[in-house]
């Protein structure tokens, strides 16, 4: 492998476009690593660039001749191992689209926030993090901001990514799914000697992480949010017996 080369420009994406061009390597086949986040400062004080490492992968890669075709589990081991490390990798670089471009927007609204942070929670989902002195502004009364927040961040991420998200705001996520388990811990338990349950009514992110709660407590049981009079609630029984 090649020695990683050192790349600095105001942006990184154009850090990302620079070290294509002088590595004659597709973005995708980067392998990364950022050194330095770029930052705007204040009029033009504390400005600072993108600073990457970075080489090619392809220039990596040497495989062996094969005199003849692998047996076809072999195959099928090498793609497997192969498309995990693909879409590992995939995650990580969304995670660094994703807050770069949420650190673009909110470096331009006038709250006093830390750096957002993005990173891959699980296989599927995104962690998206807000923290700072102003950060409780973005959760608004009752988490009405925190409500449209999500709801914009998701129709944006799903779509273009295929990614759930989670969004944690001063740990307000935190809180309410401490909440909602000191509200489900008795339901569950009445659900346990009935066989059947459902919540009250619930909306937003409380009915979401009522959800995952009660299918985390009862995976051999049939849970689903249901509707009744614009009102959300999640019912919990048994699978039907064909």
């Amino acid at each position: 492998m090649k020695d990683p080369i050192k790349i600095e420009a105001p942006t990184l994406e154009e850090a990302y476009k620079k070290a294509s061009q002088e590595l004659n390597c597709s973005i995708a086949d980067l392998e990364t690593k950022i050194l330095q986040h770029p930052s705007k400062g204040i009029l033009g004080i504390g400005k600072k660039n993108a600073i990457i490492l970075v080489y090619c992968k392809k220039e990596e890669e040497s495989k062996p001749e094969i005199p003849e075709p692998l047996p076809t589990i072999a195959r099928e081991e090498n793609e497997i191992f192969d498309n995990f490390y693909k879409e590992k990798k995939d995650l990580e670089q969304i995670a660094q689209e994703v807050e770069f471009a949420l650190q673009n927007l909110f470096d331009k609204i006038c709250f006093k926030l830390d750096r957002v942070e993005v990173k891959p929670y699980n296989e599927d989902t995104l962690l998206i993090e807000f923290s700072g002195e102003d950060a409780a502004l973005l959760i608004g009364k009752e988490g009405y901001r925190y409500k449209a927040l999500s709801y914009m961040l998701f129709n944006w991420i799903n779509p273009k990514y295929n990614l759930q998200i989670r969004l944690e705001i001063a740990e307000f996520l935190k809180t309410q799914e401490e909440m909602i388990r000191a509200y489900l811990a008795p339901l569950i338990e009445r659900i346990k000697k009935e066989g059947r349950g459902q919540t009250k009514p619930l909306d937003g992110v409380l009915i979401q992480i009522a959800l995952r709660q009660l299918r985390e407590a009862f995976p051999d049981k049939y849970v689903a949010i249901r509707e009744r009079n614009q009102e959300k609630y999640i019912i919990v029984n048994e699978f039907r017996k064909n």
